[in-house]
């Protein structure tokens, strides 16, 4: 993918968008807004799909301890309430607004800018976890936190599975969904879901 130029963006700070979760059957959609720090190399940042879950977690540390992060996320009742795609940008929304910063430039992956925020530019960019490092250290944060998450749900409910698939559409997942039914933490309006419910 061609890189984004995004460093001349105004008004300044910069700020990445992603969030993370949308297609799962299961658990709160996760996002993540990110400030990068000039002084520091961020040349490596790239979408957190394409990088192993040892590197993801090394990044994610990386980042929280050089860079500005906000973490926000929407839960699986307000995912029933708006549906995923509201709920994804209110957890953008929330990321954002968890920098404590009153302006600046979102970069938001995707099609939808981010809607409610007053004073602040918003460019999309499809696939800008690949095309711009801001966008990308917000994936690679908002991806770990979530997984983190998710996984502690395997406590609570150990038929799932969840260490494993982290809530994602799975074989294995689907198997145990038709076999037990769904817990608390399923999206009940989702199609491999909604089948099993009574």
């Amino acid at each position: 993918m061609e890189k984004f130029e995004w460093q001349g963006l105004t008004p300044a700070p910069i700020i990445g968008v992603d969030e993370v979760g949308r297609g799962c059957l299961a658990g709160p959609v996760y996002a993540a807004a990110a400030i990068l720090n000039p002084n520091k190399d961020f040349s490596h940042y790239t979408d957190s799909k394409l990088l192993s879950v040892s590197r993801r977690e090394k990044f994610a540390q990386e980042i929280l301890e050089n860079h500005r992060i906000g973490v926000g996320f929407a839960t699986v009742a307000e995912i029933e309430e708006l549906n995923i795609l509201r709920a994804a940008l209110l957890a953008m929304r929330r990321a954002v607004l968890a920098l404590n910063v009153e302006t600046g430039h979102l970069l938001v992956d995707g099609t939808f800018p981010v809607p409610d925020l007053k004073g602040f530019r918003q460019t999309t960019l499809i696939k800008g976890d690949l095309r711009a490092e801001p966008v990308a250290a917000a994936s690679i944060v908002a991806k770990v936190t979530r997984d983190r998450v998710v996984s502690e749900l395997e406590e609570k409910f150990p038929q799932y599975g969840f260490a494993k698939h982290k809530g994602y559409s799975t074989q294995a997942h689907k198997a145990a969904i038709q076999k037990f039914g769904p817990c608390a933490e399923h999206r009940r309006t989702f199609a491999g879901v909604k089948e099993y419910c009574s």
